[in-house]
């Protein structure tokens, strides 16, 4: 069940990148979907982490979106879905998926900075950073 659950949310951040790139707006019901489905997830024993990891992840999420948002010029959306996406990790995954995130967006703002663009698509990023999470962990 846990491939559903990351089916789950990959579809959903699949959809936040499309209306990302589309209107540069991230409906909340995404993160509050991966949200959900992490605490369900959770509560079924399908994440392997307790329902208090949970939680802590998504505190821990929420302060490093927050921190993004406030000083690094990060969207709204994207700090949500990074919120979201620490309830459905953990303190610990997030900080990877974080990790892998910060490699690809550092990719894309090179791609945007030569287009000459001062603006560009972030949940690619972050969508990126799940499936190095996802690719990692399973390395393991």
């Amino acid at each position: 069940m846990l491939i559903l659950t990351l089916t789950v949310t990959f579809v959903l951040l699949l959809v936040a990148t499309v209306c990302d790139y589309r209107s540069r707006e991230i409906p909340d019901w995404i993160s509050i979907g991966i949200a959900i489905v992490a605490v369900i997830a959770s509560s079924a024993g399908w994440l392997g982490i307790g329902l208090p990891w949970v939680i802590f992840g998504g505190v821990v999420g929420l302060l490093i979106g927050y921190g993004l948002f406030r000083f690094a010029q990060l969207g709204g959306g994207d700090a949500k879905l990074i919120a979201a996406l620490g309830m459905t990790f953990g303190p610990v995954g997030i900080l990877i998926l974080l990790f892998g995130m910060a490699i690809i967006g550092g990719v894309l703002s090179l791609i945007a900075m030569l287009r000459g663009q001062r603006d560009y698509a972030y949940v690619p990023a972050i969508t990126g950073g799940f499936i190095w999470y996802v690719s990692v962990v399973s390395l393991i």
